[in-house]
């Protein structure tokens, strides 16, 4: 869903000439390369560019706004809490205001607040921010029926070497029919999405106040 509790692109050089040439930036390249890895780790990491997946026909936004439950989701470091879930609302401006909760350890609840965007032309593509320094993230609804499920993905290439994907399976109830859930995951499994790393999220328990 976007989510952030806690997100470059560069081009990608190569060449043919003598190595005393090319190695100074052989190493810039790989050092930015393991930097970026050690920012990313626990993500869902893999070569290449991001994949280009169909998205939700005829997008309402409208009908889309209001309570989601994170149900699963591939990994995501930005997330360390139970109980996530997230709250669309329009803006007068347009916009859609976002709210993200999860539940702690030590039993608090984390709130981030960010707005989205819709793309022109592809409305189920949208763009969501949380800070206004850093770039915003893809939020593509790739299906959803407005009232029991949504699934959402999210990926971002650096440098043209790989890509950083997400993917995440709301519903609108802390449970989802089993059915409807292996049927999304079936779906990601047709787009070439690894479904292996998709986790359970505890919906469990959770207090009435969130």
């Amino acid at each position: 869903m976007a989510e952030r509790f806690a997100s470059p692109s560069q081009q990608r050089s190569g060449s043919h000439l003598h190595p005393h040439v090319t190695m100074p930036g052989t190493l810039a390249l790989l050092s930015v390369l393991f930097s970026l890895l050690h920012i990313t780790e626990g993500q869902t990491f893999n070569w290449g560019r991001c994949l280009d997946p169909p998205v939700q026909e005829n997008f309402d936004i409208t009908k889309y706004v209001g309570k989601w439950y994170e149900i699963e989701k591939l990994s995501a470091s930005f997330e360390k809490g139970i109980c996530i879930q997230a709250n669309y609302s329009l803006k007068e401006n347009g916009k859609i205001k976002v709210i993200n909760q999860e539940l702690r350890s030590d039993g608090t609840i984390n709130q981030i607040e960010g707005e989205a965007i819709q793309a022109e032309g592809a409305l189920a593509k949208l763009r969501v921010s949380f800070y206004w320094a850093m770039p915003s993230s893809p939020y593509w609804v790739l299906s959803t029926d407005y009232e029991n499920y949504s699934l959402v993905y999210s990926c971002t290439t650096f440098i043209w070497l790989f890509h950083i994907e997400y993917a995440w399976i709301l519903s609108r109830t802390p449970q989802l029919q089993p059915e409807t859930l292996e049927r999304l995951k079936n779906l990601l499994h047709s787009y070439k999405i690894d479904t292996g790393k998709i986790r359970p999220t505890d919906q469990m328990n959770c207090p009435p106040e969130m």
